[in-house]
This record gives structure tokens, C-alpha cells and sequence, in this order.
């Protein structure tokens, strides 16, 4: 499934091919997401032109509308979004922080008020409750409760048909105590255990259907010992001589500390599978995942912040509303190559923004997400020619000056 086509001598970043049964994925990848089975504002061949080579998207929400059932009639979530290369699903496990605790932004969340397991966001109410066997959630749509285990994350995503696959895990924030991430993380490994049993047991009974590769999860927040075994159980699981074809890297996560973290996971994860790394995708954060070992990663911020008027360029990111752009005939950034850039100045994009029009979504996704890969691909081909080292220099250099 994984070949490494070239080694870093310097720090742990390597280039390699993920071959999946819908294509391969060049590595080190940004996978952008398309939580119900979209790209928001962006047309899934508009993200192929873009250079996309997979798309992420979300169990939890296609679970609740239209229905994995509905998903695997149509033939997979590929073919229901006519998107023809790799897919990712996530397990739903995420939705144990964000509906249970309120949390939505995991990479910058600060530790220094680790005093509570009952930890909940300002002005939140507590909509997942986690026990040992699984999850009971309200769904945040009309409020009917649901329940979620390994077994049932397993059939949900075996009907999405993604080519890649998370086992199901409960994911804790850096404000719960060292004994519930003790716990959590025997919590989360006996999922584990469970989820490749039921995925054995799924791909047996659906022998017509492509093989769909099966990632663990490591957790273990912000604690060294605890990440480290964490990815050490997780690789000695097997159920039947089966384990996990790959690994995901998840958690609550410092941002100053990331790259020390994904360090410590990948230390204990062998080389010949490929690593995943959830929810991380801003430019200046690419660099320290990539030297830390990990292969591809995921994240909605590229989609997310373009709605809201926030672009990426080269000499690092800006707000298309404010008044300074309104006269300007520039392009949003005169080196990138997408097609908003070939097409549009920063005026008109103002315009769009500040008149609420529906083509600036558009506009700014197709940008923001191809300033990211473009910024992957790039670093790539450097990782290939040796030239990795200048072009981190000179990337950073500029971008962080902003």
C-alpha cells in the first residue's frame, strides 16, 4: 500500500505513494475536506483541476444526512460525489470533543488549565456522553439521540466506501486530567481491537467491494510516555494476523508543540506504513508535520477561512474586506497559478466579500485550498532534489513576517 520513494537526511520527512483501489497519492499529500461529501462552494472537478489528488469527509455527518445506506446504493461516497480519485472518511470520533465538550479548533487549545473531566466550552451544552462500550450523542440537527460504537463507525464507513479509513476513538481535550487520558487511551485501544475485528468481519461480507485500508488512531494529548505508548499498542494490534494498515495521529494539540509530538508518535510507528495527521493544514504548520514523519494530513481551514474573506499569499495571509484592497487591480497573489489568481483582482474579490455575493466563497476556496497543495507539492519535489532546506527558508522568511 506504501512505498517511501525518498528520505530526508536531516529530520524525518520523506516522499512516498500511498496506492489506493481509486488511485495513488504522491506523499507528503494535503487532503482537502469535503465534510458532506463537498468541498463547501467548490465543485469536486474544480478540486481535481486544482491538483486535489484525495478529498476527506465526515462519518458523523453523512451518517445523519442523507445516510451511509443511501451513499453505498449510489455506489460509494466517490461516485455519489462524482469525485473518481482516493477517499478518506473520518470515524465520528471527533464529534466526541466538538458535541461533547464544544471544542472545535484542537491544534491551538491551551493546556495550562488541565484541572477538569468535566470540561465543556463557554456557552455550550453537552451533546455526547462517552462510556467504555461507545458514544450517545444528540444529533446536532434536530436533536434525536444516536449512538455510536466501534462496530457501528465500522459499518457506517465500510457503506461511505471510502479507500481510507480511521478506527473509532475518543478523542480528549488538554483540559482533561493525566487520569482520564490514562483511561481514554485503554478506552480508545480496546476500540481498536474492535474496530479491526468488525472491519475483518465487513470486508468478508462484502467481498464485491474494493479493500478499504484501516487506520489506528493515536491519542494521548499532550503527555510524551503516554503518546508513545499509545503507537506502540496500537502497533502490536492484530485480530487474526490482521493490524492496521496505517496510522492517524489525532488529539487535542499545542500548536508550538506539534511537531515534537507527531515526533514521539512517529519514533514508535515502523516506516513501511503510512501516517495520517487529523485536522492540520495552515501553511507555516505543514513544515513541522512533514519533518516529524507524517505522510498526508487533513483540514477545513483553507475552506473555512476563505468564507470569511481570509486568503493566503506568499508574503502570508490578509482580509479581502478591509478598505486597502478595495481600489486594488492585483491579483490576490501574483505568484500562485489558480484560477482566481489567472482571473480576478483583489477588488473584485473585495466587492464579492463585502456585498456578500456567493462567488466569493467560491473564489477564495479555489485559492486558499490550491495555495495549500501547490505549498505541499512543492515541498514534495524538494524532498526529492535536496533543495528541501532553502525552500523552508525562504517560504517561512516571508510568510511569517505578516
Amino acid at each position: 500500500m506504501f512505498a517511501i520513494t525518498s528520505q530526508a537526511q536531516d529530520s524525518r520527512a520523506r516522499a512516498g505513494v500511498i496506492s489506493t483501489p481509486h488511485g495513488e497519492i504522491a506523499t507528503p499529500a494535503f487532503i482537502p475536506v469535503g465534510t458532506r461529501a463537498t468541498v463547501k462552494a467548490v465543485l469536486p472537478e474544480t478540486m481535481a483541476d486544482i491538483g486535489a489528488q484525495a478529498l476527506l469527509a465526515n462519518a458523523y455527518h453523512l451518517y445523519l444526512q442523507p445516510g451511509s445506506d443511501l451513499i453505498d446504493e449510489a455506489g460509494g461516497l466517490g461516485a455519489f460525489m462524482n469525485w473518481r480519485g482516493p477517499t478518506f472518511t473520518d470515524s465520528g470520533g471527533f464529534q466526541v470533543l466538538s458535541l461533547g465538550a464544544g471544542f472545535k479548533k484542537t491544534l491551538a487549545m491551551d493546556a495550562k488549565g488541565v484541572t477538569s473531566d468535566d470540561v465543556i466550552a463557554d456557552g455550550k451544552d453537552r451533546l455526547a456522553v462517552v462510556d467504555d462500550d461507545g458514544v450517545t450523542f444528540k444529533s446536532h440537527l434536530d436533536g434525536s439521540k444516536h449512538r455510536f460504537t466501534p462496530e457501528v463507525s465500522m459499518r457506517i464507513q465500510h457503506e461511505l466506501g471510502a479507500d481510507i479509513i480511521f478506527a473509532f476513538d475518543e478523542l480528549t481535550t488538554l483540559m482533561n486530567t493525566r487520569g482520564y487520558q490514562e483511561a481514554s487511551l485503554e478506552r480508545t485501544q480496546a476500540w481498536a481491537v474492535r474496530c479491526i475485528a468488525e472491519h475483518r468481519r465487513l470486508t468478508e461480507e462484502r467481498a464485491g467491494k474494493p479493500y478499504q485500508a484501516l487506520f489506528g488512531v493515536v491519542q494521548g494529548a499532550q503527555y510524551e510516555d503516554l503518546r508513545r505508548k499509545a503507537a506502540r499498542d496500537l502497533v502490536a494490534t492484530e485480530v487474526d494476523g490482521q493490524g492496521f494498515d496505517g496510522f492517524g495521529i489525532g488529539g487535542a494539540i499545542e500548536k508550538e508543540n506539534l511537531g515534537t509530538i507527531t515526533a514521539w508518535v512517529t519514533d514508535e510507528l515502523p516506516d513501511d506504513k503510512p501516517r495520517h495527521l487529523l485536522g492540520i493544514g495552515e501553511p507555516e504548520d505543514l513544515f513541522a508535520a512533514i519533518e516529524s514523519g507524517c505522510d498526508t494530513f487533513d483540514c477545513v481551514n483553507p475552506s473555512r477561512v476563505a468564507r470569511t474573506a481570509r486568503l493566503y499569499a506568499a508574503d502570508g495571509w490578509f482580509n479581502l474586506k478591509v478598505a486597502a484592497h478595495k481600489r486594488s487591480l492585483e491579483p490576490v497573489d501574483a505568484e500562485c497559478d489558480c484560477y482566481t489568481c489567472q482571473h480576478y483582482t483583489r477588488a473584485y474579490l473585495h466587492h464579492l466579500y463585502k456585498t456578500g455575493e456567493y462567488l466569493a466563497a467560491t473564489l477564495g476556496t479555489i485559492h486558499n485550498e490550491r495555495f495549500i497543495l501547490r505549498l505541499v507539492d512543492r515541498i514534495r519535489a524538494s524532498l526529492v532534489d535536496g533543495t528541501y532546506a532553502d525552500l523552508k527558508a525562504d517560504f517561512l522568511g516571508r510568510y511569517a513576517r505578516s
